[in-house]
């Protein structure tokens, strides 16, 4: 078991830093760069003096030199300007004698985002909290009621509740989460309807979440992971209630109830589980439209915000953080696999 979290652990790591160089790079295309100059400088700079102010800020180096340095594994870039020095890790009361070598992500410093003027490791932290607040609402109300649906559909396979639900799975996962959003914010939070239960935005959630204000947020997302759930749920029930084992207690006299509890649940749960750990990712892409859709400023509602405003430190900051969160949930998923299935744990 050390062994295989030992080389899990290892895979991670190379999977964050390449996923991590892709997204610097792409973020620090030459034209990308050349709007941070016209957004920092004057929007009418003519190409010289963008090219003066990239390389008065460390920008000309190349890709692989400026990813060390955000890194934090190679020293900050310098510029003697003759009367001051300026470079990468001396900020505010640093100097050049007293500022350290190294000032990346593995330093603790992740930046200043260019929008918001503030650390991004703060901007992360508070909108990461936002986000985790609403996936945590989102997988206790999706993951008891897909496993529920699943459970109830496969446990007679073929018959009228079957197909009903199934039918119901099919078109909760078909539907995008901006069309479903948006219906539900016109039949229950729309003076249209006349149904006002709920409010249309989620942004007075951040301070005080309620049923009235988040409610809706909530089951947008809930709905189209729920079917994906409960679909591979009554997958998994439908199999183990064909097994010889079953088949067995039936024989016995067991009743149904007996049946479905003791001897079925657990063993078709073992499938389902690794498709719940990896609903994390699939979130952390819905509340990006959700988030907007809803005004909640939260972890995706931030990521948009930084993309619309070409903010290079805050992207890279979220895109840490996502991969992060990604990697940890699917080495949860597979240690669980491994305590949930014996024959995995034996071989």
């Amino acid at each position: 078991m050390l062994l295989f979290l030992l080389r899990r652990i290892g895979v991670m790591i190379l999977t964050a830093l390449c996923l991590s160089f892709i997204v610097f790079f792409l973020t620090n295309l030459p034209p990308n760069l050349e709007k941070i100059a016209k957004y920092e400088g004057n929007a009418r700079m003519s190409d010289e003096e963008v090219a003066g102010w990239l390389e008065n800020n460390g920008f000309n180096q190349p890709t692989l030199v400026r990813y060390g340095e955000w890194l934090g594994v190679v020293p900050g870039w310098t510029n003697d300007r003759g009367d001051r020095i300026t470079g990468r890790c001396i900020t505010g009361d640093l100097t050049a004698q007293t500022a350290p070598a190294r000032c990346g992500i593995l330093q603790g410093h992740w930046g200043e985002s260019r929008v918001f003027r503030d650390d991004v490791s703060n901007i992360v932290a508070v909108r990461l909290w936002m986000t985790g607040k609403l996936m945590l609402w989102v997988m206790l109300l999706m993951v008891p009621a897909a496993l529920i649906i699943g459970v109830l559909a496969g446990m007679r396979e073929g018959s009228k509740t079957d197909r009903t639900l199934s039918t119901v799975s099919i078109a909760t996962t078909a539907t995008p989460e901006y069309v479903s959003g948006v219906i539900l914010i016109a039949v229950f939070a729309s003076s249209a309807v006349g149904l006002k239960w709920f409010k249309g935005t989620a942004t007075s959630a951040m301070d005080n979440a309620t049923f009235e204000n988040f409610f809706l947020p909530v089951l947008t997302i809930s709905l189209y992971g729920m079917g994906y759930i409960a679909r591979m749920t009554r997958a998994s029930m439908a199999e183990v209630m064909t097994a010889q084992y079953i088949r067995t207690a039936r024989l016995k006299g067991v009743s149904f109830r007996n049946i479905v509890l003791k001897h079925a649940l657990r063993n078709a749960l073992i499938a389902p589980f690794t498709v719940i750990m990896l609903q994390f990712p699939w979130l952390l892409n819905g509340v990006v439209v959700v988030e907007t859709l809803f005004n909640y400023k939260g972890l995706g509602w931030a990521l948009v915000q930084a993309a619309g405003n070409n903010d290079i430190d805050l992207l890279l900051g979220i895109s840490v953080v996502s991969v992060l969160v990604v990697l940890v949930t699917q080495l949860i998923s597979d240690i669980g696999y491994v305590y949930l299935n014996p024959r995995i744990r034996i071989s």
